[in-house]
């Protein structure tokens, strides 16, 4: 598919975002953990959509020009972040999933006046149908506003977590791990870990190459993050020298996961729980008070229990 002209977020673009997000979200609260000495979870789970995507669709969704109208792919959690902040901002949205996008998350996006469109089996023939349909474009991760609005969470642990800090968050497509990077690089005592699942690593594979270029991608209990991304996306040149990048499998988030469920009594979906997948399983280098992202919740109950039940 042809490359999109995108650029990186300005300082204006973060300013903006913080005003509109900050006047619609109160700040996601940091629970104490045993996960490290001093750490925090970082929880994005109490989201009104269940995930920190509506930092960003709030955020790109307030910045379109007069009564434009928007279109997006996603697969899950951004659509549904894009519903709601078309419900606040009045805006005509469609989303595109594929065949296969969360039952869980399908469902609460149909509950919002949006159009709603199921197209192909996985979310790279979502995003490229997507492009072709009218409104303007909003990626889940290419694009400065949504970026911008992912780091909001840094402009609240401004507040909540000063000092020497080690970051860590999942990334997909790197919207909010390139957003958390840019932030760090402000503040300056801020390390980020940014975690892939370990059979959908399209953002690591663009960082090490300097090219983007499509890789395998396997089926994970991560869907959220799973997928290729776009031809002349941002976020890898954004994280690359600003983040460093990890990985872990299925098993890894199953323990993150249940580990979550007894330690905390959170339900976390898998993408949600990488980070701490990525920390349990020695992964995460921590330099300064330790904060996990936990990014969404939205999983379905039958997943969820089958995962808690495992030995």
């Amino acid at each position: 598919m042809p490359s999109r002209s995108v650029t990186a977020p300005t300082t204006a673009d973060h300013e903006r975002a913080w005003e509109h997000v900050s006047a619609v979200l109160p700040p996601t609260p940091l629970l104490p953990t045993a996960l490290a000495p001093g750490a925090f979870l970082k929880a994005e789970t109490q989201q009104p959509t269940g995930s920190f995507k509506v930092r960003g669709a709030l955020a790109a969704l307030t910045a379109l020009p007069g009564d434009a109208a928007a279109v997006t792919a996603s697969a899950g959690n951004h659509g549904l972040a894009m519903a709601y902040a078309a419900t606040l901002t009045g805006t005509p949205v469609t989303v595109v999933v594929s065949t296969k996008a969360s039952p869980a998350k399908v469902a609460k996006m149909a509950a919002y006046p949006i159009t709603l469109v199921r197209y192909g089996d996985d979310f790279d023939a979502a995003e490229a149908h997507s492009f072709t349909l009218p409104g303007w474009y909003v990626s889940a991760y290419n694009d400065p506003h949504v970026i911008a609005g992912q780091a909001t969470i840094g402009r609240e642990l401004d507040a909540q977590a000063p000092g020497p800090l080690t970051v860590v968050a999942p990334v997909g497509g790197g919207g909010l791990v390139a957003g958390l990077a840019l932030w760090a690089e402000g503040r300056g005592d801020v390390a980020v870990v940014g975690v892939e699942s370990a059979v959908s690593r399209a953002v690591s594979a663009a960082v090490t190459s300097g090219r983007i270029e499509p890789q395998v991608i396997g089926d994970t209990i991560a869907d959220g993050i799973a997928g290729n991304i776009e031809a002349g996306c941002v976020t890898p040149d954004l994280i690359r020298g600003r983040a460093e990048l990890t990985a872990v499998t299925d098993a890894e988030i199953h323990v993150a996961m249940r580990w979550l469920f007894t330690e905390h009594g959170l339900v976390v979906e898998g993408a949600g729980a990488c980070g701490v997948a990525a920390v349990l399983a020695g992964k995460v280098t921590v330099n300064g008070r330790l904060i996990v992202v936990l990014s969404g919740r939205n999983i379905t109950i039958p997943t969820a229990i089958n995962i808690l039940a495992e030995n």
